[in-house]
């Protein structure tokens, strides 16, 4: 093994800018590499020390997914039933028709398409039902009721028809709420950080807790190089946490690295909590040749459900990133799971996270 390499991209993202970050490497099961360096808080000077709590964004749909997948592997729900069986106010949606007018939908919200981003959901957390959602509900948004809110807003296309990066996982969240009969939150801690000992996460961080975050950057296209602090408590960083009691399943989750790669360690083993055969369902290409020409990812992954996974002869692992910088990637043909974590949004490494798993492949086989 030969992380010369990787460690010199990794310090090279101090130069652009970013205070610090956090890398791990497990290969077999076993802690191969891991690296913090910099700074948690950059005014402050305070080194990183690997026990740091981020807000992971997007790293969190993964964990949402896959508490889903529990639901369904108890029998509970069907992939291709409605949604609106179990959620009744998505029966009657809108959409918008190709001349701007809103019109009818005519094919139904299947839960599949929470999965597969595929429902015709945006990503307007500043939609006019949303900010109501906030007014009615005095500031708490819980999780199930601003779903009946979120069901007002017209689709931006039939669902099914094309695949759209949304708050579908947001949607997915308030289902296993549904279906669960618990608070998605707690039935994440329940059923997913207890029993991986993953005790610094949860998906709805305490006002109280705020200050044991790593303190959250911004950076912005004119002042390259620079980064703007951000209070843990600002609108700029909660625009995901529409609530006080809003558990968002697709950006909500608070973890560190140490917590994280204990996830992705489950899901590389399989059968702990979530079945092997489970899990080889949600890594396998999900969507249609329509749904795949809008794929973000197109030609580098498939889809699958809720994560970018292999595409044969290009790519080998499966995971997904966040918009403050963090990176998933669980390879199982080659036995290993890694997860990037920093606190830069907008952040100017953005194109190089998608290198990190090919590079570690690389090192590993040195």
């Amino acid at each position: 093994m030969n992380f010369e390499k990787l460690e010199k991209m990794l310090d090279s993202f101090l130069a652009m800018g970013v205070p610090g970050y956090d890398f791990i490497v497990k290969k077999g099961g076993e802690t191969v590499y891991r690296k913090f360096n910099g700074f948690s808080n950059l005014s402050a000077r305070i080194p990183m020390n690997g026990k740091e709590r981020y807000h992971i964004f997007s790293c969190s749909k993964p964990i949402t997914c896959t508490a889903a997948l529990q639901l369904w592997e108890k029998g509970l729900f069907g992939l291709d039933d409605k949604l609106s069986d179990y959620m009744p106010e998505f029966r009657e949606m809108t959409v918008w028709g190709e001349d701007g007018k809103i019109v009818p939908a005519k094919n139904p919200i299947l839960i599949r398409n929470l999965f597969t981003m595929t429902a015709g959901f945006d990503y307007n957390t500043q939609s006019k039902s949303l900010l109501r959602a906030f007014d009615e509900t005095h500031g708490a948004c819980p999780t199930r009721e601003t779903m009946k809110y979120l069901a007002q807003e017209p689709l931006s296309f039939e669902p099914g028809a094309m695949w759209q990066y949304s708050l579908c996982h947001d949607v997915l969240a308030a289902f296993v709420e549904v279906v669960s009969g618990k608070r998605f939150e707690e039935y994440v801690k329940e059923n997913i950080f207890d029993p991986l000992e993953m005790n610094s996460s949860t998906f709805l961080l305490p006002r109280s807790e705020q200050n044991t975050v790593c303190t959250q950057y911004y950076q912005t296209a004119d002042h390259p190089n620079v980064v703007t602090a951000l209070n843990n408590d600002a609108a700029t960083l909660h625009t995901y946490r529409l609530g006080a009691e809003y558990a968002s399943g697709g950006a909500g989750c608070v973890s560190t690295v140490e917590d994280y790669i204990r996830f992705l360690e489950a899901l590389r083993k399989g059968d702990e909590i979530l079945k092997k055969d489970t899990i080889r369902m949600m890594i396998s290409s999900q969507l249609t040749p329509e749904q795949d020409n809008t794929y973000w990812n197109k030609g580098l992954h498939n889809y699958g459900l809720g994560v970018r996974c292999p595409l044969e002869g290009v790519s080998s692992d499966f995971g997904w990133g966040g918009a403050a910088g963090a990176f998933l990637a669980v390879d199982p043909e080659n036995d290993f799971t890694m997860f990037y974590a920093q606190h830069v949004l907008n952040s100017p490494n953005r194109e190089y996270r998608g290198k990190l798993p090919q590079m570690v492949k690389e090192a590993l086989a040195e």
